[in-house]
């Protein structure tokens, strides 16, 4: 194996992956530019950022090309997108099955709390946790959520959909192979957004979004990201590599005005999907109070600080002034080992 750049940072990265398994010294530093791109980064979100990175660096550069890269980037992308929203739908599956509404947060309280909702999906990251927790048990460190709490709650479905996650990696590993390093490396990162965010957020996640829209640029606009880093460097290797990969839509049979819509599309695509995301969570808020419905609570219950309001035996209200994630990391204290699971309706005002 010819241990070219690529190889060396692949390697680098699986390292740093290992490294913040088994230390807590770098999260000051990783944690807050992780954060930006997987959202709610945790330690294992980082582990497996990391690893995955690293992978697909490594394999991008051992297994010999003999294939059509351009194809096996198409594949990806239809796979990935299936996935996607195949994981959304597993998500109101659950709800029509549970009898809960669309816009609220369910939070299990099995095991350890775990919550999902259609902005931000853990179904499928619960039966990966399952089976994690089943082989490294005692290996899985307290502060890394597995989202076990919901694995019995999964629609049988989502069994299936989840055998789609190694052949998207399969599909990405081929579309990556040899390619010029800029794109090698950006398509290793837009994949590993993906992975992470199919498993954990789900379609309206900001990972999934990055990850399937950077692939899809990369498709797209690759080749000339390519040439501009090439110019740049005066790197006539690099521009010699790249022409092994040409554009899907070529600059010289297109007019200027075509040409400028074909490259920034991809942008178009990420305002519209930010539109949507928001539209979604506009149109389910319930901005007049919080409805809090708990299965099963325990009679002892002290909500302390939390200004509940009882409207029946397991209906409560909650003034709109709280924090939506406050209030759900607030609910999770006192209803510890005291209820089954319990939902919240979403409110998107109360992030700003």
């Amino acid at each position: 194996m010819k241990l070219n750049k690529t190889i060396l940072v692949g390697f680098l990265f699986i390292a740093l992956g290992g490294f913040v398994f088994i230390s807590d010294i770098l999260n000051p530093i990783i944690r807050p530019i992780t954060y930006t791109f997987l959202t709610g980064s945790s330690k294992g979100k980082d582990i497996m950022f990391f690893a995955l990175m690293g992978i697909l660096l490594i394999l991008s550069q051992i297994i010999p090309r003999k294939i059509d890269v351009t194809k096996y980037l198409k594949i990806s992308i239809v796979i990935g997108s299936v996935l996607l929203i195949l994981g959304n739908l597993l998500e109101v599956v659950f709800r029509l099955q549970m009898g809960i509404k669309l816009n609220t947060v369910f939070c299990s309280m099995t095991n350890t709390m775990s919550s999902t909702s259609i902005l931000h999906t853990h179904l499928l990251k619960s039966i990966l946790g399952e089976v994690i927790t089943k082989i490294m048990g005692p290996f899985v460190q307290s502060n890394i959520n597995t989202g076990v709490g919901l694995y019995s709650y999964v629609p049988t479905v989502g069994f299936l959909i989840i055998l789609l996650i190694p052949v998207l990696f399969i599909t990405l590993t081929f579309a990556n192979q040899k390619r010029p390093w800029p794109t090698a490396i950006l398509l290793s990162f837009f994949s590993s957004c993906l992975i992470i965010g199919a498993i954990d957020g789900g379609l309206w996640g900001t990972p999934a979004m990055v990850g399937i829209i950077g692939i899809w640029y990369i498709y797209r606009n690759g080749y000339y990201l390519n040439e501009f880093i090439a110019s740049i460097l005066n790197d006539n290797k690099l521009l010699k590599e790249n022409e092994k990969i040409p554009a899907p839509y070529q600059k010289d049979k297109l007019s200027k005005k075509r040409f400028i819509l074909n490259r920034a599309l991809p942008i178009l695509v990420i305002v519209l999907m930010l539109f949507l995301r928001c539209g979604i969570g506009i149109a389910g808020a319930e901005v007049d109070y919080y409805t809090v419905n708990i299965e099963n609570m325990s009679d002892d219950v002290d909500f302390g600080h939390i200004p509940m309001e009882k409207k029946d035996n397991t209906t409560y209200h909650v003034t709109s002034n709280y924090n939506e994630m406050q209030l759900l990391n607030d609910l999770k204290v006192p209803l510890n080992n005291s209820c089954e699971y319990y939902t919240v309706s979403w409110n998107i005002f109360s992030y700003v």
